[in-house]
């Protein structure tokens, strides 16, 4: 299985908490699934440490997360059409969600990936999106 981590999920990795979401990527990693990020959360954990006050030390953490994935899903033209299709869709059904978290979504879709995030209430939104939810409690 092919796993897609959004933001959150990998702020949670690089800050080891809660640490139920580390245990359960070194589960998966373990079990042989592929881990990612889209292109689009990486270019958010760069804007992040940009932002913050130390950008050198985050920039490294950031260096060193990925570094342990598989790949950084690179945005290309099929994601383009997928985010499109489904932002419409959103848009036509009253409940769009910000660009961002729909480009992750569309991405995961294109690529048949898994998204885990603990954001649930925008995600679940997206039709026929594979979800997990490493940070909810069992």
């Amino acid at each position: 299985m092919l796993i897609m981590l959004d933001t959150d999920s990998c702020s949670y990795i690089i800050r080891l908490q809660p640490i139920e979401v580390l245990q359960a990527l070194q589960y998966r990693v373990e079990q042989g699934d592929e881990t990612c990020i889209s292109a689009i959360t990486y270019s958010e954990l760069l804007l992040g440490a940009e932002r913050s006050g130390n950008p050198h030390k985050h920039l490294h953490l950031i260096d060193e997360f990925c570094s342990r994935l598989d790949y950084i899903a690179s945005w290309d033209a099929e994601a383009a059409r997928y985010f499109s299709r489904l932002q419409a869709y959103l848009f036509k059904q009253g409940s769009p969600i910000g660009n961002n978290d729909a480009m992750i979504a569309a991405h995961a879709q294109s690529i048949q990936a898994t998204v885990v995030t603990n954001n649930e209430k925008h995600f679940s939104k997206v039709p026929n999106l594979n979800l997990e939810n490493w940070a909810k409690p069992s």
